[in-house]
Parts: C-alpha cells; structure tokens; sequence
C-alpha cells in the first residue's frame, strides 16, 4: 500500500515522542508504525528557521558549514507546537525552528528510508 507524505493521517501522526537528553537523541515512535531517532547533530543541523537556512534568497548560517560547539548541539526543552510541529530549544538558547512532523519523517535518518530516498530521490513524499 502506497501512503502519501502530503496525505497526512497515520503516517505523519506521532504516538510518542521522547528527547533523550543523556543519550543525545530524540526518537519519535508514528502511528503507522514506523520508529525514527534523530541524534542531536543532526537534528540542529535540520534547523528550518531564517537564521539557519537564510531567507529572501541570502543564505542562513547553517549554509556556511560552521563548527557547532556543545551547546549548540544539546537540548534542553522541547515544546510542541499544535499539532504539526516541535520547536526544541538549544543550550546556546536558538529555539525558533518548528520542525514540522512532515519534515521529521521526510527525513528521517533510517536505512529504510536513506534507500528509499536514494531510489526516488525526486519522489520525496512518497512511500511505496
């Protein structure tokens, strides 16, 4: 069964989800299933707001591949915004990036979908 990324439902509905802060990783259990785990480098490197990805076509900070230090990287509160998104706050204080739960299991970081984006790399919201 094909489930759409845009379509919503299950797919993109979290049951769970736990910062684990001593572990460095934030896990997100969906209610069709699927388990996603975000390390926190990787996950500040998603950052989605202005600052870190730029806007009206100059480059955010993130664009420019800097060293993130400890703190940029080790989280310390997690809010959920409606029922669409989470914005984490960082030790360095950064906390204006919702990260929506579409952009969370678009990208998430598991073998099965690393080989299902390398396969389809321009059907992205699209699962087989």
């Amino acid at each position: 069964m094909s489930t759409s990324y845009t379509q919503g439902g299950e797919y993109l509905r979290p049951l769970r989800i736990h910062a684990d802060r001593a572990g460095g990783r934030l896990e997100i259990d969906w209610a069709d299933g699927h388990h996603t785990e975000y390390d926190f480098v990787t996950l500040r490197w998603l950052c989605p707001c202005a600052y870190c990805r730029g806007e009206a076509g100059m480059p955010g900070w993130l664009d420019s591949s800097p060293s993130l230090t400890l703190a940029q990287t080790q989280l310390t509160d997690i809010q959920l915004i409606g029922e669409y998104a989470i914005a984490p706050t960082w030790a360095d204080g950064h906390h204006t990036g919702y990260y929506t739960f579409d952009r969370l299991r678009s990208e998430c970081p598991c073998p099965e979908d690393e080989a299902r984006r390398r396969e389809r790399p321009h059907a992205r919201h699209q699962l087989g």
